[in-house]
């Protein structure tokens, strides 16, 4: 009984800090409608509050039961910007985790210039039942002190170039003697890493927090090296591709499809399982792959609905995608609340499924995707 009374007690909290209530359109907002809701004379129109307060909740198997709050502060830098936010993240879990994490993410210069800056800190304890699918029960302390960076320049029409950067001391420690010592069997010891790349993106959505046509597409890759602040030589390439469709009246058909590939990777450092559903980190494999589509539903003016399904892959180093223990299937429904419509900012409530075991109930900020 516990999980659905602080499940919803945490969306009727969204909807009554949520600045603006009642004013989103009767269906999803597109460009026009937010060029005609910001040509409305200054004596008439109702100003949205530049905070953005909401609680965050999520229950998983793997991970249990996650309490958190997110705090921004949204600013224009000029009208054909996107919104710029400034905020902190801080959660905790049933298992004693505690995850504290600094964020900027800026657009200026009519959306030419695009800054995120990310500075994740905390300790994670996992309590799991089935380990990389080995069918062994492991506990783990994981460290994690990051700082992440990218900035990206508009080149030509929606493509934009740019650079990006990481440090992180990340490590993983079993609990005794036993979780170390499968650790160690598994090759699983953390590591220090710092490293650049490159990013090119392209993104032609109508609004970014709840597109109703275009396509975004990121190609980028993160070269780690021992003299930039690691232990480890290794490469990670990214492809994600995520394309929207308006369509009867208001509703949205999202795909997504995405890769991770890894050359020279510690185990720690392969490529995990992103679906809905899935502990992130408790599957990996030198690549993967995944698609997954996802309806939405316009409900009345600030309520939305989502279904979803999707599945994913983890292959090469052995594993193969023709067998089906690295095949990851992923299916459920959602509904959504709108906090900032001008934004098309929403609360999203998600129950997700997985194979086995994998199941998850969130409740966060923003579409999956």
């Amino acid at each position: 009984m516990f999980k659905p009374v602080v499940v919803v007690l945490a969306l009727v909290v969204c909807m009554l800090f949520a600045p603006g209530r009642g004013l989103a359109a009767d269906a999803l907002p597109t460009k026009e409608a937010v060029a005609s809701a910001q040509s409305v004379t200054a004596g008439t129109e109702k100003k949205e509050s530049p905070w953005l307060v909401m609680p965050t909740f999520s229950s998983n198997p793997k991970l249990g039961t996650t309490l958190g709050l997110m705090a921004a502060y949204m600013h224009y830098f000029d009208e054909k910007s996107q919104v710029s936010m400034f905020g902190m993240n801080g959660m905790y879990t049933s298992t004693n985790s505690a995850i504290i994490g600094v964020i900027a993410k800026a657009s200026w210069g009519e959306d030419h210039h695009r800054l995120v800056i990310a500075a994740p800190n905390g300790l994670i304890k996992n309590d799991y039942n089935d380990f990389l699918g080995t069918g062994k029960p492991l506990k783990t302390e994981d460290n994690l002190h990051a700082l992440v960076g990218r900035y990206l320049y508009r080149v030509t029409g929606d493509w934009f170039a740019g650079l990006q950067g990481l440090n992180t001391n990340y490590q993983i420690i079993g609990q005794n003697a036993l979780n170390e010592e499968m650790l160690q069997t598994l090759g699983l010891t953390g590591f220090k890493a710092g490293g650049i790349g490159l990013a090119v993106l392209h993104d032609s959505r109508d609004i970014e927090f709840s597109p109703t046509r275009g396509w975004y597409l990121n190609m980028n890759n993160i070269a780690y090296r021992d003299w930039i602040a690691g232990d480890n030589n290794f490469d990670v390439y990214r492809l994600d591709l995520r394309v929207f469709w308006e369509h009867w009246d208001g509703q949205v058909l999202a795909v997504r499809q995405s890769n991770q590939w890894t050359f020279d990777a510690p185990p720690s450092a392969y490529a995990p399982i992103v679906l809905r559903g899935y502990k992130m980190g408790q599957y990996l494999g030198k690549y993967m792959s995944s698609v997954e589509a996802e309806e939405r539903v316009q409900l009345a003016k600030n309520w939305r609905a989502t279904v979803f399904a999707g599945v994913g892959c983890l292959y090469g180093n052995g594993q193969d995608c023709n067998e089906s223990e690295n095949i990851y299937p992923s299916y459920g429904a959602g509904i959504q609340y709108v906090i900032k419509p001008k934004e098309g900012m929403v609360a999203n409530l998600e129950y997700a499924q997985g194979k086995k075991d994998n199941n998850g109930i969130y409740l966060k900020f923003g579409y999956a995707y």
